[in-house]
Parts: C-alpha cells; sequence; structure tokens
C-alpha cells in the first residue's frame, strides 16, 4: 500500500469526514483515492483486513463501504483475483432502426473493434434453433461464439446460429459476420429483437470485466433473408454500464 493511500484511509482521515454511518465516511474516503489517482484506473484494493486496521473500522464496515462503490460501478470484483478500480466506461449509443453488424456500428462512430472468438463449429441444431431458422432434422447449424471489444473495452458477448445451409464454414468468419454472409449473398434485409434486463452471471463477468450480478442487457435477434426466410439467430449480453439502445417514435397516422 503506497504512502498516499495509507494517508487517505487513515483513522485521522476518518474521524475528519465529518457525519454519518462510517462505512458512508470510508466509502467517500475511497472515492477520493480514485478521483485524485492514488488507486488509478485497474489497481487493485488492498484486502479488506488491512483497510479494516488502517481505518480503525470493523471489516464489515470495510465491505459494506467496498459494495456500494461496486454497485455503482466505481469498483470491480473478480473472482479469485481482489477488488480492482473499474476502467471508465465510455456509453455506446446504437439506434434500432437500422440492421448493422457490430463491427459496422463501431466503425461509424470512429472506434476500432475486434473480437476474441470464444467457439466457432457445426453442430446437430437444437430444438429452438430448428424452431427459430426453420431446419430439417438432417441440417447442421454453424454456432459462432465471440467476445466483442470495442477500443479495447469488452461490451458484449454474443452466441450465433446459423444455418448449415447458408454458412457451411463457420471458420470462414473473421470479424464481421454480416461481411461474411454478404459475401455469400445471404445477409439478412431485416430483423426482429427482443431486449430483457438481466444480471452478469460469474462467467460472463468475468469476459465482460464487471461485478458479478451487475446490470446486463440480454438480446435475442432472429434475422431475415428479402425471402422471408430465417438466416440468423444470435443471443448476445450487452454491458449495461455501456450500451444504450435508442428508439425514435412517430404518431401513428390513422
Amino acid at each position: 500500500m503506497s504512502d498516499d493511500l495509507a494517508t487517505i484511509l487513515s483513522l485521522e482521515r476518518l474521524q475528519a469526514a465529518g457525519t454519518g454511518p462510517l462505512y458512508v465516511k470510508l466509502r467517500r474516503m475511497l472515492e477520493e483515492a480514485v478521483r485524485t489517482g492514488t488507486l488509478g484506473h485497474g489497481d487493485a484494493l488492498p484486502p479488506e483486513r488491512d483497510i479494516a486496521e488502517l481505518a480503525a473500522v470493523s471489516r464489515v464496515t470495510v465491505r459494506k463501504a467496498i459494495d456500494d462503490l461496486v454497485a455503482d460501478g466505481l469498483l470491480v470484483r473478480r473472482h479469485g483475483s481482489g477488488t480492482f478500480v473499474a476502467k471508465p466506461v465510455s456509453k455506446v449509443e446504437q439506434r434500432l432502426s437500422q440492421l448493422t453488424s457490430f463491427t459496422e456500428d463501431m466503425a461509424r462512430r470512429g472506434m476500432s473493434s475486434r473480437s476474441e472468438w470464444l467457439h466457432k463449429g457445426i453442430h446437430t441444431p437444437s430444438p429452438d434453433e430448428m424452431m427459430i431458422l426453420g431446419l430439417g432434422t438432417d441440417v447442421k447449424v454453424s454456432r459462432l461464439s465471440r467476445l466483442r471489444i470495442a477500443d479495447d473495452q469488452p461490451l458484449a458477448i454474443e452466441n450465433a446460429s446459423v444455418s448449415g445451409e447458408f454458412l457451411p464454414d463457420p471458420s470462414a468468419v473473421t470479424n464481421s459476420l454480416y461481411a461474411e454472409l454478404e459475401r455469400l449473398q445471404v445477409r439478412p434485409v431485416r430483423a426482429v429483437q427482443r431486449i430483457s434486463a438481466t444480471n452478469m452471471k460469474e462467467a460472463d463477468a468475468q469476459l465482460l470485466g464487471v461485478s458479478v450480478g451487475a446490470a446486463g442487457l440480454s438480446i435475442e435477434r432472429i434475422s431475415y433473408l428479402g425471402s422471408g426466410r430465417a438466416v440468423e439467430f444470435t443471443r448476445s449480453l450487452y454491458r449495461g454500464d455501456a450500451y444504450d439502445f435508442v428508439a425514435e417514435l412517430t404518431i401513428a397516422v390513422t
């Protein structure tokens, strides 16, 4: 622990921090350490017992102060690693009036995008995939799972399913699925998208660099060809603190 951090978290500072519950005052002190750069983005917090000893408070008080800061997104817990100062996240706004790929969407914002592939493979379709994509029992499905990253910030986990009839070789997809579907002349022209709120489970939280239980957006998209045939079924999980979906509404003309 640095001398500056030890000074900020000292008993003297706690006593001088005004009135209110101890955990609220300790929370303010931790916020000050982040605001002043004493704790930088990505830095690990000292163990709870060390903070408790330094500030002469109980570990329960320390845990409550940290829990509040985790809930606010200032800190993030990583299972098996500890608690860290979260990296500031720039909100990405996506309009729901256009059917675009993640790669195209980020490029329009001047952001660099990339994927970390979690899985590519050909499988026997699940009952959901058979029903949504209209597949027979003899047709395989290409599945692609990846972590979507913009400007080195993980934003979403995507799990896409495409009929093997349209995408026989999922390994041909490098960065953009829609670019490959366009090359194969089966790019979708419309989609139905369903968005719901969710909380991050442990495995997803680790991939996205957020705390377990953090707010997320669960999105299901079914995309169609001009003929009406479903070509893509994608389930995505987006960071709730990094993505805004915007819909423009007009008055219905009767």
